[in-house]
C-alpha cells in the first residue's frame, strides 16, 4: 500500500491536541432524517472552526459518481463547487478544542483513507474517535428516540443497550476506520440516531438525541439550543399533518402501541425482539406516508 501520509495535508500551525477527540460524519452512507449532516452543520455554525488537514479528493472520489455541481453564466464557466474531505479544528463552549472530519465518503480506497486518518490520530495524540449518522427504526415520533451505540471496548457504551445480537450490512468507510483503530487499540466509538421511517428526509429531533449522546460520550460542552428549537418547531408541524389525517393517526396510535408495549416489558431487551402483531405492514406504512412526504414542499421538509 502507497504511504497513507501521501494523502492529506496538514497545517504546519497546529497546537497541541493531546488527548482532543475526533467526530467524524462522512456524507454518501445511510443518513435518516439527515441526523449526521444536520449535526455537523450545527456544529461548523454553531463554534469557531478553521480547517487544519486537507485529504486528495482526486484520489478518493469518483466524480462520475457524484459530480460535483459546476454554474453555467450566458456563455461560461463561472463557479465550480469542488468536494472537500477536511479535519476541521473546533472549541467547544468551555474552550476544550476537538476535531470533526467532514466531506464525502471516499469511493475507493478505504484501506488507505482509513490508514491515513490512523496516522492522523496518533500525531495529534487523539484519545477518542466518533462517528455518527441516522438510521430509519419503525418508532413512533411522539416517544423518545433512542440512539444506538457501538465502540471498541464495552466499557465506551455502558448504559447503552443493544439492539441486535449479530447482524450483517453494507459496510462504510465510517464503520472500517472504527474496526480497524480498535485493532490498533485506539478507542472509537460511533453513534446511530433511532429515526422514525416515515420522517427520512430531515428529523432535527434524532439530531438532537445523537449531540446529547456524543456530549455524555466525549464530555465535550456543545451548544444545541438552536437544533432543540428546529426540531420542536418540525415535531408541531408533523402532529399538525398527523391530525389533520385519520389514516394518518392509525398508523402513528399502532407504532406507539407497539413501543409503549415493549418498553414497558422489563424483560424485553430490544424493540425488535418480541412479536410484531401489531405492527403495520410495509403497505400500510408506504401508503400512508406516501402521501404525507408528497404534500410537503422542499422547504416544509427541510
Amino acid at each position: 500500500m502507497l504511504d497513507p501520509e501521501d494523502l492529506y495535508e496538514v497545517d504546519s500551525d497546529v497546537p497541541d491536541l493531546t488527548g482532543a477527540v475526533l467526530l467524524h460524519s462522512l456524507d454518501g452512507f445511510v443518513d435518516a432524517g439527515s441526523a449526521g449532516r444536520l449535526v455537523t452543520e450545527h456544529l461548523l455554525s454553531s463554534l469557531d472552526h478553521r480547517v487544519i488537514a486537507r485529504f486528495d479528493v482526486d484520489a478518493l472520489i469518483d466524480y462520475r459518481s457524484r459530480r460535483p455541481p459546476m454554474t453555467f453564466s450566458v456563455n461560461r464557466w463561472t463557479e465550480y463547487e469542488a468536494p472537500e474531505l477536511v479535519v476541521h479544528l473546533l472549541h467547544d463552549q468551555d474552550g476544550t478544542p476537538f476535531l470533526l472530519l467532514t466531506g464525502p465518503e471516499p469511493d475507493q480506497r478505504w484501506e488507505r483513507f482509513v490508514a491515513a486518518v490512523r496516522t492522523l490520530v496518533d500525531r495529534w495524540g487523539v484519545r477518542l474517535t466518533v462517528g455518527f449518522h441516522g438510521i430509519p427504526m419503525g418508532v413512533p415520533h411522539t416517544r423518545p428516540l433512542g440512539v444506538t451505540a457501538h465502540a471498541t471496548r464495552g466499557e465506551l457504551v455502558k448504559g447503552h443497550q443493544p439492539l441486535f445480537n449479530r447482524v450483517q450490512v453494507p459496510g462504510s468507510a465510517s464503520a472500517l476506520l472504527e474496526l480497524r483503530l480498535g485493532h490498533a487499540g485506539h478507542d472509537a466509538m460511533g453513534f446511530a440516531a433511532h429515526v422514525p421511517h416515515y420522517l427520512a428526509a430531515v428529523y432535527p429531533a434524532a439530531a438532537v438525541s445523537m449531540l446529547d449522546a456524543i456530549g455524555e460520550a466525549t464530555g465535550l460542552v456543545l451548544p444545541a439550543a438552536d437544533l432543540a428549537e428546529a426540531a420542536e418547531q418540525a415535531d408541531a408541524d408533523i402532529n399538525q399533518k398527523v391530525a389533520e389525517s385519520d389514516e394518518l393517526s392509525e398508523v402513528v396510535a399502532a407504532l406507539e402501541r407497539q413501543y409503549d408495549a415493549f418498553t414497558e416489558a422489563s424483560s424485553r431487551e430490544s424493540l425488535l425482539a418480541e412479536s410484531v402483531e401489531h405492527m403495520p405492514t410495509a403497505d400500510e406504512l408506504g401508503s400512508a406516508f406516501e402521501q404525507f412526504l408528497a404534500e410537503q414542499s422542499p422547504g416544509q421538509q427541510d
